[in-house]
Order: C-alpha cells, then structure tokens, then sequence
C-alpha cells in the first residue's frame, strides 16, 4: 500500500492539531487511532487498544504471553498502549501509522526472546507493542504437503493442526509448544526431527510480511534476498512477519521415545563424553538430547543428573538395534522405550504430563509456571574432556537452580549449507549448549545469578568454538553487544552479529540496506542498514 499526497496532507494536517509539545501518551493514542482511521477498511474497535490507565486489563494483555519475569518488573519500561490487529490489513495500517507518527514499534507472536524484546524497549521510548495472538490461522493442505500458518499462533497449535489431518504428516520446528510460530521460524526453529530434516526455516516455501513501506509482501514479491534474510537473520528488523508457508514432512505412524537419567555416582560423565563422540553421528532418524540439571542425591545431598531424551522416528525394535551398535554405554532396554503417535512424542519431549492429550495445544499455554532467568548459548566442534566436565559439575552445585541442554547436530544439519539461510551452525557442529539459570526471588537475587552464569561461560571459553564464539540467535543475549537507538557502529554490530550469523551478517546488512535504509524496524539487536555504519 502507497501513501498517497492526499493520506499524508490529511495526517500531517491531524498531527499538527494535536499538539505542538511533546504528545502525552493519551494524545500518542488518539494519533495512531485517528491514522487507523484514515488507513484501515474495518473499522478497528477500541477492545483492541489496552493502555496503563485500565491497569487490570492492560497488564493481563502484557503479561499473557511473556515468558522472562525479568522484563515484567515495575522497574522496566511499559508501552504507551498496546494493539491487538484483528486482519493482516490492521497489522499493516499499524506500520504505516507509527511510521508515518514516528512511534517506536515493538512487535510479539509469542513473547519467548530471551531477553524481552518482543515486549520491552530498554533504549528507546516512548514505545508501543503490536500484539499478533488474535492472528493464528492454520490452513493445511495435506494433498500438497504444505500449511500456511499465521504468526500468532503457537507451534503446538501448528502440529495438533497438522495431526488432526494426517497421522504421517508432521513439521520440523520447536521442542516448546507455546512458542509463537512467527518469531520463532525468524531466527531458526530447531527442534527433534532437525537431524532428519533440518530446521524450521529449511522447510519455509513462502511468507508473507509487512515490510518498512507499509506493504504486504509474498515471497514473489519480496524477492530471493529479503526471503533469505527473514528465514533466519533474526526477529523485527525487516518486517513483520504475517504468515509462513511450510512444508510438511512425512513422519511414521509409530516412533519411539526415551528417557534415561544418570546421575554422577551412576557414571554420569563417562556416559556423557561417549555422547559428544557419537550423538552427531547416529541414524540420523535418531535425536539424542541431554537434559543436565542438579537434583537430591544419596543421603540428601546434591548431585548432578544427566537425562538423554530422545525422539526416535521408527518402532522399539529398530531403535534398539541402533543403540547397541552405535551408544551400548547408555543401557538402553525395552522397558525404557514407548512406541507412540508424533503428536504424542511432541507432549512426550516437551514435557507433559502423560495424562495430558493432544488437545491441550489448543491453549497455546506454556507447560511451566514462568520465573525469572537468564540463558546463553554455545556451539561445540569437539568432545569436552572428562575432565572439563567435572569443572561444569562443581560450578552447577554451587548455583540453586542451574540447567543445561545439550542439542546433537549432524544429519541434515551437515548437509546444508551454512549460507542457504542466515542460520550458520552447520557442519562441523556436534551440539549446541544451551545454558539456563532461574530464580524466583526478583531483582533481588538478579546479580547473583547472573554472575554465575557469566562466570560459567567464561569457564566454557576454552571448550567452544572459536573466532568467532558462536551464539543462537533465539537465545538471545544481550551481554554480546547492544545498538544504541536508532544506531550504532558497524564494530559493535559485527560483534553479536557475527556470533549469530558468522559471514552471513554482512549480507544481512546488505539487505537491510535496501529494504529498510532508514532503520525503522529496529531494535537493541537488530541488524543495522549500511548508513548507520559509523
């Protein structure tokens, strides 16, 4: 959609009748309605607008979908109002109007950053927030192995969709079932089939978006190198994402899945260096995750448990047989295997209860009560010795509620170029680490833990990759590096970009440069267009 001479005289002329001070956010408000106005063909009602001044209301919106209580503290900058777009067309008036009234636009799916900003600005406001969960369609086509699927809906809704038309249809994405689907194809999607079939983003055939000019855009539309860039280059700084288009993949009506847990005194560490020599080169049918966290050991004291939870896509049998011959250390027996449905397997790995069903993704609820947390992330190309491990285990007694996973590549991820999307972390990788801490105790307890966890990835220095020490992108960190407003120096932009993107950030950039010259879509990690370079 182009602005016309006559849309803009008309806002200008709105503009410039509200107030020649600074807008106070009811007159902030009234502006943008007022453009809505002006831009939209539906009328927009006002129970889609939620502002401070209906503080029950308002913080239930907020609060709904963000995952980190770090970014929820009173201390920590609230939007001037939040709106939840009924339509695409709404999603794509409100970009021309808080460009055109110079807001600072904040956009959420599913609220899981990291680090809150899909909800929060901490270098930038006044801000607002465009909410998408009323946007969650789901249209599967079975006939031609394909879904298009909206951006506020939640990858659990995407599978029990998908599930509800086929038993042998299924989509390689996240192992958390509330995540919203539109972020979280941004900056990768990994999940249990990545080994056979790749990510998220290797299995996207189209999308649709809304793109700094206040259009909506198709792939055919967009071209080859926006849709390169979207697909894994990270959230919020080349559109909005309304829709993607995926491809489904075929999935057997019977796979396997396991839990086996040990705890140091059952020889944990040894188990666990067999692992990192052949969790990348297993069948590549077979997903191997290690769970590592501390519980109560013998005589009430603490220890160290390693879990392997695996999704096998095949019978008992069969996975037996590629244990013995392939990790013999695990133990792994019969009674220790459970033949299900994928759905069921989706429940299993994301940690539900066994007497929760399949229709429990409907509600896009996270399984978990939410709590205050920090997280990092690192990529390792060789086995930690038994000894470094050892060091992990003394730091994880020393911490209250400590976590690490341990996610094998290999497969497909080898296979698959480290340019073919923004996504780097290809051959070469055994796994990636994901590092947690949680606290229930607010800002009170936030600088002991996260000294914790700093000194912990310092300690892994050694043991992770190197130059640049690569990072995910859907972990996101800011302790790597931030933007400042509007800019920020292409040496501190390549630092964090680099670690998420390896060479793949300078096209990035070039991207950028093109298609959002002016920076609107921006935020503390978003890629910056070449005129910002300093």
């Amino acid at each position: 959609m182009r602005f016309s001479s006559n849309f803009i005289v008309l806002v200008s002329v709105f503009l410039l009748s509200v107030s020649w001070a600074t807008p106070t956010p009811t007159a902030t408000l009234q502006s943008f309605k007022q453009c809505l106005s002006f831009n939209s063909r539906i009328s927009v009602p006002s129970s889609s607008f939620y502002t401070p001044y209906n503080p029950s209301s308002f913080s239930r919106i907020l609060n709904s979908t963000a995952q980190n209580l770090r970014y929820l503290e009173p201390s920590k900058p609230k939007p001037e109002f939040i709106f939840t777009p009924l339509s695409e067309p709404q999603v794509q008036a409100a970009v021309i109007c808080c460009k055109i009234l110079g807001i600072h636009l904040r956009v959420r799916s599913g609220g899981h950053d990291y680090e809150g900003l899909s909800y929060v600005s901490g270098i930038e406001t006044p801000f607002v927030i465009v909410d998408l969960a009323k946007l969650r369609s789901i249209t599967v086509n079975i006939q031609q192995n394909n879904a298009w699927v909206q951006a506020g809906a939640t990858v659990g809704e995407v599978y029990y969709r998908i599930a509800q038309k086929s038993k042998v249809h299924g989509f390689p994405a996240g192992l958390c079932t509330s995540l919203g689907i539109g972020g979280h194809i941004t900056g990768g999607a990994y999940g249990s089939m990545m080994r056979k079939y790749g990510l998220g983003v290797d299995n996207v055939l189209d999308a649709r978006i809304v793109d700094a000019n206040g259009k909506i855009l198709d792939r055919a539309a967009m071209g080859e190198d926006l849709f390169w860039a979207i697909r894994g280059g990270g959230g919020a700084s080349f559109g909005v994402i309304l829709a993607w288009k995926i491809k489904l993949v075929p999935v057997p009506e019977t796979v396997t899945v396991f839990t086996v847990t040990k705890s140091l005194e059952q020889g944990a560490t040894k188990i666990l260096y067999r692992w990192q020599q052949v969790a990348d080169k297993l069948d590549e049918n077979l997903f191997i995750r290690v769970i590592i966290q501390t519980s109560a050991g013998q005589n009430g004291t603490r220890t160290v448990t390693t879990s392997y939870n695996a999704l096998f896509l095949g019978g008992a049998n069969r996975l037996l047989r590629v244990m013995k011959k392939s990790f013999p250390e695990l133990g792994l027996s019969r009674k220790d295997c459970i033949e299900t449905s994928w759905i069921n397997s989706v429940l299993y790995i994301a940690g539900y209860p066994s007497n929760i069903t399949a229709e429990f993704l409907l509600q896009g609820k996270p399984l978990l009560p939410k709590v205050y947390f920090k997280a990092k992330s690192d990529f390792v190309k060789e086995p930690i010795p038994e000894a470094a491990l050892e060091g992990i285990w003394k730091s994880f007694l020393q911490e209250d509620i400590p976590l690490t996973i341990w996610t094998p590549y290999g497969g497909m991820m080898s296979r698959i170029s480290e340019s073919a999307t923004p996504f780097p972390h290809r051959k070469g990788t055994l796994f990636k680490i994901q590092y947690v801490t949680a606290w229930v105790d607010g800002e009170k307890g936030e600088k002991k833990h996260i000294n914790w966890m700093r000194k912990l990835y310092k300690y892994m220095a050694p043991y992770v990759s190197q130059s640049p020490r690569e990072a995910y992108v859907n972990y996101r960190d800011l302790e790597l590096g931030m933007n400042k407003k509007r800019s920020t120096s292409y040496s501190q932009a390549k630092v964090w970009g680099e670690k998420y993107f390896k060479d793949n950030f300078n096209r990035l950039v070039r991207v950028k440069t093109v298609f959002d010259p002016e920076n609107f879509f921006r935020h503390e990690q978003s890629i910056p267009p070449l005129r910002f370079y300093r």
